[in-house]
């Protein structure tokens, strides 16, 4: 389990592996205590879900489940390929980059 992770929330990614493989999305949520992400549109499961009162119904809900962060990698903005994600110091400040173009993420 880590703690830091090197995804953030609103990055582009891109899901190398499992049934969802080559799907490219937005990043929704990162749950760094278990090591997961949710992505837009990408692993939907169907809901279940109980009426509470007459103005929230119940009903069958898709949506997005978490899923394992090692699964996902970063797609840089400049060279939009698939990449891990580096880390440079500039002005006492700790910035992530590309590990294939350099670029800043």
């Amino acid at each position: 389990m880590a703690n830091s992770m090197k995804i953030k929330k609103g990055d582009t990614a891109v899901v190398i592996s499992g049934k969802e493989k080559g799907k490219k999305a937005k990043v929704l949520r990162v749950l760094p205590g278990d090591g997961k992400v949710v992505m837009e549109a990408v692993n939907m499961v169907t809901k279940h879900k109980k009426p509470r009162s007459a103005t929230k119904p119940g009903g069958i809900i898709k949506q997005e489940a978490p899923f394992a962060a090692s699964n996902v990698m970063v797609v840089c903005g400049k060279c939009s390929k698939a990449t891990r994600v580096g880390y440079k110091v500039e002005d006492g400040k700790k910035i992530r980059v590309c590990k294939k173009c350099g670029a800043e993420l």
